[in-house]
């Protein structure tokens, strides 16, 4: 296959900049899937270290196939599995294997609970007698296999079960489990939404034992959302959701053994009594088991090592933070029991190897960049493999250092955004490259020196395409506001005079950690502000104060004021934009999706005499309304920081509102409750300001399905054309002449 270079692929974008660009993205465009890229889907590296699998569907079939590559050849080598041949199915869309291989989890059908939770059906595929067993007739959660691929445990209506596969002999493990009372081994909903995971239980490696997390939601209060549905009478959904400063799930540690069908309670000597258990795995040893501990304020993270034959514990790592730690899935085993761990207690993210009783054996990485993901350990080699930001903040690279920090090497050459997967014997990996002039390109390289061995997809036919419409370059650079370098891009329209004024419309995320401003290929939005650029925009992103990548000190300044130092940025920055020859300081408008929402609500009200417009969508207005984890974590609670929550919340300033205004939001999101919502609009009514909004009718925290998407982005477009447009500015000039004359 043919391997494309940098240089080519921007020169061909620059061309069709100048000479081939005559479509207009459309938001029909956008919404239909026009410009969707092409990817490597359930890409998996097999135990040999010579293969990978994918998963293929065939449109033209419906048929779903487990297919075996070869990394040196990437040739086909066979198809694993094919639904065309099984059948008791008529397809699937996932799989995951066991760890020996022999078997495979096949997905059929899921239904969404919240963001991360499914419930589905699955059936366990055996690769050498071609039997298929159903996991359970009912829809269940999180099916997981044992190590040893004989059983496979999972969730149903809050308890946990195992089912032995050659017998089909199914386990119930718990029996306390009840809705909005009890859960075992599957998170709650706080936990699942801010700690980022689902699955709350885990096998050892002798496959004998489980350990999992209870819930205990008793005194963690409701919350309830009217579905409207299409039927005569709306139903309701009633969740369990602790807003900042409630009751949390009680969390307890329990082990489940299948020889002895036993229950043990797991304890570890805490110094405190309000806290988080935010993961749990076993070590390479199967009787000890790591579990880490949080404390509320998520200032202190401590590890611990059980040993679940003698019952005894040993705190091996504790991080202590003055604002929070982050929970991240870096921590690894080594085959001696020794772990690598992240950290940003030198200031930066970087990667430590410590003994396994915790001592600290090495910094692996250190200097004024972060390390973004951990790859793995190549034992034969002594080399760890990581992404990080060594390249600018905005790109990602791939790279390569002995565990004693020598020798580390830069594994990925091209500038944008890399991710790494490797081959289990480490002697390869697909890199996944984009960056915001090349779409996605999946290349295979050699794992020592990073040199490109093959290519194995690109999107060049994609690249193509948008070659055909009429885009901008997204220009990357810094802006310098409130003494800080901020990363900001820019999109012009393509016929820009920068002897004319043009209206600007910014776009920010600003939550804490997060970052907007990245050197990647185009999502949704990115087509949405081309669009508003050929209608005689200018589109601009800042990531303020607080956001991600640029060290801990940066990101962790925005402590207990969320909303205050962010707003100042955008205002400052705004204003500095303002400023150049080519904007209009008088058409400056802002949008912003969930915290985004909650930062051009603040920005419109505190900076009424920089912002004429803002649209917010599914914003937080008042961290009172959020939940635990997520508020707390930056705010401590409502009881110790009354002032950090109100100063900043927009629903304290609509008195301020004196632009346009535009309020959206979905009646079934289960995130960020409409409720935010409810009381701005009561707010701003009492406060006697109009403004418009709009509610999506049972639509979660993203607001799609359907056409919901294009009518809710021709909704904003309609906004900003009204309020920011050349059309307003001509009739503003009119009437201004008009007043002259009669004057």
């Amino acid at each position: 296959m043919r391997i494309r270079h940098f240089a080519a692929i921007v020169g061909f974008l620059t061309t069709a900049l100048i000479y081939g660009q005559d479509k207009q993205i459309s938001l029909e465009d956008i919404w239909s899937g026009e410009f969707r890229t092409e990817g490597m889907q359930a890409l998996h590296s097999m135990k040999n270290g010579k293969q990978y699998s994918v998963l293929n569907f065939d449109r033209n079939t419906r048929t779903s196939t487990i297919d075996i590559y070869d990394y040196k050849t990437l040739e086909k080598v066979k198809t694993l599995v094919s639904s065309e041949e099984i059948s008791e199915i008529q397809g699937f869309f996932d799989y995951s294997f066991s760890d020996d291989e022999t078997k495979v989890i096949l997905t059929t059908n899921e239904v969404p609970v919240f963001r991360r939770s499914r419930l589905g059906e699955y059936y366990v595929y055996d690769l050498k007698t071609k039997v298929l067993t159903k996991v359970s007739d009912d829809l269940v959660q999180e099916p997981t296999l044992s190590p040893d691929g004989s059983k496979i445990a999972y969730g149903f209506e809050n308890n946990l079960y195992v089912k032995y596969l050659e017998s089909g002999k199914v386990k119930q493990l718990t029996d306390d489990g009840e809705k909005n009372r009890i859960i075992n081994g599957i998170t709650d909903w706080v936990y699942e939404e801010e700690f980022s995971f689902v699955r709350a239980f885990d096998w050892n490696a002798d496959s004998n034992l489980i350990a999992y997390i209870r819930f205990d939601e008793s005194e963690v209060p409701e919350f309830s959302m009217d579905v409207y549905g299409s039927g005569l009478y709306q139903t309701q959904q009633v969740f369990k959701y602790p807003k900042a400063g409630e009751a949390n799930s009680k969390v307890s540690l329990h082990l489940y053994d299948l020889d002895t069908n036993k229950t043990q309670t797991l304890e570890v000597d805490k110094a405190y009594t309000d806290y988080y258990i935010p993961r749990i795995k076993w070590t390479k040893d199967p009787k000890i088991l790591s579990a880490q501990y949080m404390n509320r304020h998520q200032n202190e993270l401590d590890l611990w090592m059980i040993d679940t034959y003698a019952m005894s514990y040993d705190l091996v790592l504790e991080e202590k933070d003055k604002a929070y730690v982050d929970v991240t899935f870096d921590l690894t085993f080594l085959r001696d029991n020794s772990f690598i761990w992240t950290s940003e207690k030198d200031g930066y993210n970087h990667i430590y190897h410590y003994s396994k009783d915790g001592k600290l054996l090495n910094q692996v990485t250190k200097g004024n960049w972060e390390v973004t993901n951990y790859y793995g350990f190549n034992e034969k080699e002594n080399t760890i493999y990581f992404q990080s930001t060594e390249n600018g903040s905005i790109n990602r690279d791939v790279y390569s250092i002995k565990l004693n920090a020598k020798d580390k090497e830069r594994l990925t050459k091209t500038d944008g955004t890399n991710s790494a997967s490797f081959s289990a014997d480490f002697t390869y990996f697909i890199n996944t490259h984009s960056s915001a002039t090349i779409p996605p390109e999946y290349t295979l390289h050699n794992s020592k020196s990073g040199k490109l061995v093959k290519g194995i997809k690109d999107n060049d036919k994609l690249a193509q395409k948008v070659g055909d419409y009429v885009t901008s370059k997204k220009e990357f650079s810094t802006i310098n506001v409130n003494g800080n370098d901020l990363n900001m891009w820019m999109i012009k329209p393509a016929d820009f005079d920068e002897s004319r004024e043009y209206p600007l419309f910014m776009y920010q995320y600003s939550g804490p950690g997060s970052q907007q401003v990245a050197n990647r290929w185009n999502g949704a939005n990115d087509y949405w502000y081309q669009m508003l650029a050929q209608q005689g925009y200018i589109v601009v992103c800042v990531d303020g104060r607080g956001t991600g990548f640029k060290g801990a000190n940066f990101k962790k300044v925005t402590q207990n004021e969320l909303g205050k130092y962010e707003v100042e940025d955008q205002i400052a920055a705004a204003k500095k934009l303002g400023a150049l020859p080519y904007i209009d300081e008088g058409r400056i408008g802002i949008w912003g999706w969930s915290y985004g929402g909650f930062m051009s609500s603040n920005a419109l009200f505190k900076g009424n005499d920089v912002f004429k417009m803002a649209i917010a969508v599914a914003p937080v207005t008042s961290w009172r309304f959020y939940d635990t984890i997520y508020t707390e974590r930056y705010m401590t609670t409502p009881q110790e920081n009354p002032s950090g929550y109100d100063e900043n919340s927009p629903i304290n300033h609509v008195d301020k509102l004196e632009g346009d205004f535009l309020l959206i939001h979905g009646s079934g999101d289960d995130n960020v409750h409409l409720q935010n919502t409810m009381r701005m609009v009561e707010a701003l009514v009492q406060a006697d300001k109009q403004f418009e909004w709009m509610i999506y009718p049972d639509k979660n925290h993203g607001i799609y399905g359907g056409n919901t998407r294009l009518h809710l982005y021709k909704k904003m477009t309609n906004f900003i054309n009204r309020t920011l447009g050349d059309k307003l500015k001509k009739e503003d000039k009119k009437e201004q002449e008009t007043s002259k004359i009669k004057g």
